[in-house]
């Protein structure tokens, strides 16, 4: 008989879970902590251990753990995935994913519903590697890792090829192989390295990384990443996004080549130029020696066309020239010119004789009257002037004083006489200034 969840006196167990089969002949009311154990029982004993339900993703919420909900047309069914198991799941989990969750369904209590604790998530419809690869090139793609603008130009002429590969693939034979063929000048550097599996992508990016730091001192001048075709899976280490963010980081132009015509990977997307093959990515990047010794001839008759044009019209302008009447008979053309010049020079001549006797007369006319406004004249015609004793002009009595010599220039000679008086003085009478006048006489004769 199974064991009520009461003991003998009468209290209740809260841990202890009912009996399945006695729940319904029990008339004795549950606590809710005994209904969840009940239904975890139920739960528990009804149900596999593990559980694969698929659905739609809806109502996704991610903080720490994951919370969803799984449903179809008729149910839905919450569901959390805890950290743990979150970072195992290989792709984004989004509303409208159908996806294959594994785990265990179980009573919560603290809401009162039942949950499945994803372990695993597998999408449907598509292999998680594709959804992966299309979620990566979405958030790559907002980034602009595969912007035409970033993507730098394929050097014309490389001296030296960085191969990123495996040193046994049939693919390095390709690019070597086709290099021989095409320019033996341009020397390849292998960087060998796993191309498949666990280590690849790692490897890839470092390689990528040490050719970054180390190309230009070793005089790489590009690089090209390549490998043979295979799956998805084989092929995965090119979508890996450390291998993206290597060659997005890359200062050297890289040319990508890997799997099939037909495959694409995120490698190639973020890589400067992307080829369907490693014999076109070594193409792409060496140039044909046949090629440019064609291209170089072309150029060459073409150079010699050029040359040739221009002697040609160069000898035309030559003719031309010889034949132009300056050239032929030079001393015609002159002639008129020399004539012109001689009667120019005459005219020169009889207009400067001209010019120069008519400034000759008004030269004399000047200087006759001048002369007849000097002074000289002027005192040969009784006027006179006189000087102060600082030599310049009298020309009011007051610049004299009583006392002061004077000097007066006459046409003949010259006078001393001194003041006795100025303008300031008071008039005198006739008399006085005869008698004034009497001296001023006398003292005239003597210094004369």
């Amino acid at each position: 008989m199974a064991r009520l969840p009461f003991d003998s006196n009468g209290s209740a167990d809260p841990t202890a879970r009912p009996a399945v089969g006695n729940v319904a002949r029990s008339d004795t009311p549950l606590t809710v902590s005994q209904v969840a154990a009940l239904v975890r029982g139920v739960l528990a004993e009804a149900l596999p251990a593990k559980l694969r339900i698929i659905g739609e993703v809806s109502n996704f919420t991610a903080r720490t753990h994951w919370f969803f909900s799984l449903k179809d047309e008729q149910a839905t069914l919450r569901c959390v995935c805890f950290a743990s198991s979150a970072g195992r799941v290989g792709f984004r989990l989004a509303d409208g994913i159908e996806v294959v969750a594994t785990g265990r369904i179980d009573y919560y209590d603290a809401q009162g519903q039942l949950q499945l604790y994803v372990e695993k998530l597998e999408p449907v419809g598509q292999g998680a590697l594709e959804l992966r690869f299309r979620q990566l090139c979405d958030e790559l793609r907002q980034l602009g890792y595969f912007d035409v603008e970033r993507k730098k130009p394929l050097p014309t002429m490389p001296q030296r090829v960085a191969v990123v590969t495996s040193r046994t693939g049939a693919a390095l034979q390709d690019v070597i192989h086709t290099a021989a063929r095409r320019w033996a000048g341009c020397q390849l550097l292998l960087y060998d390295v796993h191309v498949q599996g666990a280590a690849a992508a790692p490897e890839i990016a470092a390689a990528i990384d040490t050719l970054s730091q180390q190309g230009k001192p070793l005089g790489i001048d590009a690089v090209i990443l390549t490998r043979g075709g295979g799956s998805i899976e084989d092929l995965w280490a090119f979508n890996e996004r450390v291998v993206a963010d290597a060659l997005f980081r890359c200062p050297l132009p890289v040319a990508a080549a890997i799997g099939h015509e037909t495959d694409t990977t995120v490698a190639e997307l973020v890589a400067d130029m992307r080829c369907a093959t490693p014999t076109q990515a070594a193409m792409t990047l060496i140039p044909d020696r046949e090629a440019l010794e064609h291209q170089l001839r072309q150029l060459s008759h073409r150079l010699v066309l050029l040359m040739r044009r221009r002697v040609d019209a160069s000898r035309q302008r030559v003719d031309s020239a010889a034949r132009h009447p300056l050239l032929q008979r030079p001393d015609r053309m002159l002639a008129p010119l020399r004539d012109r010049l001689t009667t120019l020079s005459r005219l020169l001549t009889t207009g400067a004789l001209r010019k120069l006797q008519s400034s000759q007369q008004q030269v004399e006319a000047l200087t006759r009257q001048l002369g007849a406004l000097g002074p000289r004249n002027v005192l040969q015609r009784g006027y006179s002037y006189t000087l102060r004793p600082n030599g310049r002009v009298l020309r009011q009595p007051q610049q004299v004083q009583p006392g002061d010599r004077i000097t007066t220039v006459l046409a003949a000679g010259r006078l001393t006489s001194r003041v006795e008086t100025n303008g300031q003085a008071n008039a005198t009478s006739p008399r006085r200034r005869g008698k004034r006048k009497a001296d001023d006489d006398t003292q005239r004769e003597l210094f004369t």
